[in-house]
């Protein structure tokens, strides 16, 4: 599978240049992810072999059984296919073009690549507010 970069949200023209001119000469692939799409396989939308590329059975809108709406604004990048190696080029690029921090990135794994990509946003939100309160008690800490 090509490395491919699964990115959401970025409505900002100037930062999705930026974003292109750090990735592109990388030769990984870039993929914007439109809101109809949320509902289906990460895994999926990246292109992986031998995975169901069909909409998720429940409508796009609204909320589902779990109370969570289908939908989220802010800016994600998923990267599938990518060594270690890989992820941290990808970063030092996006840094050396001045795209700035995205706070929502995540590596396609077995274990996500059937979540949706709004699972998977939760699940990175969670993960990031995590992080970032227990820096915040680190800092307070030292000062």
């Amino acid at each position: 599978m090509k490395q491919t970069v699964l990115l959401y949200n970025f409505t900002d023209p100037d930062r999705l240049a930026k974003v292109k001119q750090a990735l592109l000469p990388l030769g990984f692939r870039l993929k914007a992810v439109q809101k109809e799409d949320y509902r289906r396989p990460v895994g999926a939308l990246a292109g992986v072999k031998g995975m169901e590329d069909e909409a998720a059975a429940e409508p796009l809108g609204g909320e589902g059984a779990e109370g969570r709406a289908f939908d989220f604004n802010d800016e994600m990048a998923v990267m599938a296919g990518f060594t270690s190696a890989q992820v941290d080029a990808l970063i030092r690029a996006l840094r050396r073009v001045g795209v700035g921090r995205i706070d929502y990135k995540a590596v396609l794994t077995p274990y996500n690549k059937n979540w949706d990509s709004v699972r998977l946003y939760r699940e990175i939100r969670k993960e990031h507010e995590s992080m970032s309160a227990a820096a915040d008690e680190r800092q307070r800490r030292v000062t």
